[in-house]
């Protein structure tokens, strides 16, 4: 999974960048179709202000999941943001499960000899 990391007007921490990559390494325990990942950081004034962060996940398919999450620190920002993400892929799995689910049904429907639009 490739990373891109941006923090706008300012130099972002190393140790900033690895939490959240360790932080986005998690999402891939819920879905491994992950192609790319992008953290935007930004804040509003440089003391006593409300940090931004912005995570977009690119996912097979052309899906892609977008969560934004502001606080007083960097870390809980991003970690705000993944937790949203990761509620959107759970969604997104049941949804794609279930879709899968009712084309199975209805194949059986048509190998039993049943057409569902007679009814």
């Amino acid at each position: 999974m490739a990373l891109i990391f941006t923090a706008r007007h300012f130099k972002a921490h190393d140790s900033l960048k690895e939490f959240a990559e360790a932080e986005l390494d998690k999402l891939t325990k819920f879905y491994d179709g992950i192609i790319k990942s992008e953290v935007i950081l930004s804040y509003d004034k440089p003391t006593n202000s409300v940090k931004t962060a912005e995570v977009i996940v690119h996912a097979n398919n052309h899906h892609t999941f977008t969560a934004k999450n502001s606080s007083d620190d960097f870390k809980v920002s991003i970690e705000g943001a993944i937790d949203k993400i990761s509620t959107q892929i759970r969604k997104y799995k049941d949804k794609v499960k279930d879709i899968k689910a009712t084309a199975k049904v209805v194949e059986q429907l048509k190998k039993n000899g049943i057409d569902e639009t007679s009814q």
